[in-house]
Order: structure tokens, then C-alpha cells, then sequence
């Protein structure tokens, strides 16, 4: 299937500004649209130490959710940190426990490094993944939601 890139922000609606108060004919519904980056760590080699990955975070921009998908299960229960290269190895997320079963999880911003959702800084971030227990088995899927150059810092 063929794709589309677009420099972004990309925004959507059929009204962009507000002239009068009749919704649906004059009042702004312009909004951002959703971006969404995946990649994958596996676990079968024992801890990581902040892997560099090719996701790369445009500047400014919201993280609304981080998504994991256990897709093959770990022996052992290990902490996933995603970071950046150049903030740290949890700016992302911090220690979220992944535990032994295959399904997805929804960590949440009390999972820690809920600083970087609101606005990941003025300049681009490539993201890390870390896991800090020897497993020797598991593959874990992560999908970054966010909006492009929200810039709400």
C-alpha cells in the first residue's frame, strides 16, 4: 500500500476560525490529528541499557499515550523505561513493571516521567528503551501517541 508524508502539524475540520456562535456553520472545529510511532524491544537477550531506537518525537509535541503490547511473554517480570538520548533513559516512561503475561498494558503518567507527556521540548527526540532483569525470553511492542508541535510548554 502506498503512503503520504506530510511535513505536519496536520490539522482537520471544515471550519478554521470562529465568526459567529451557530455551531456546525460558523463556529471553529479545527483540530490536531493524532500521530503514532511504534517499535519493539526484545527480551530475549537479558537487560537493556537505554537502546537507541528510530523513533523520533518531533519538537513541541504532546505525548497523549504510550501503548505496550506484550506480544510474546517475558520469564521474568522486568521495569521498561522509555526515554530519549539526549533527556535521560525514563523521560518517557519510568520503571512501568511489564510482568510475565502477553496482552497489552496501559501505563499511565502516575507510571512516572509525566513532565515530558505535556510538551517533549524544543527540539526533536529520538526515543530508548531500557529493561532492567535478565529475561531470555519476550518481545515487547510499544506505540507512542502524540500530537505534532502542540507546544504547550
Amino acid at each position: 500500500m502506498a503512503t503520504t508524508t506530510f511535513s505536519g502539524p496536520i490539522k482537520a475540520g471544515t471550519i478554521k476560525n470562529t465568526t459567529g456562535t451557530t455551531v456546525g456553520t460558523d463556529v471553529a472545529n479545527v483540530g490536531q490529528v493524532v500521530m503514532a510511532q511504534t517499535f519493539s524491544a526484545d527480551l530475549s537477550g537479558g537487560a537493556l541499557a537505554a537502546q537507541v531506537t528510530d523513533v523520533v518525537i518531533p519538537a513541541n509535541s504532546q505525548i497523549i499515550d504510550c501503548v505496550i503490547d506484550i506480544i510474546t511473554a517475558a520469564n521474568a517480570s522486568t521495569n521498561l523505561s522509555v526515554g530519549d538520548t539526549a533527556g535521560g533513559a525514563a523521560t518517557i516512561l519510568n520503571t512501568f513493571a511489564s510482568g510475565t503475561d502477553a496482552g497489552r498494558k496501559y501505563p499511565t503518567t502516575q507510571a512516572g516521567a509525566a513532565l515530558a507527556w505535556q510538551d517533549t521540548g524544543t527540539t526533536d527526540i529520538r526515543l530508548t528503551v531500557t529493561a532492567s532483569a535478565a529475561t531470555n525470553a519476550g518481545l515487547v511492542r510499544f506505540t507512542i501517541l502524540y500530537q505534532q508541535n502542540n507546544n504547550l510548554a
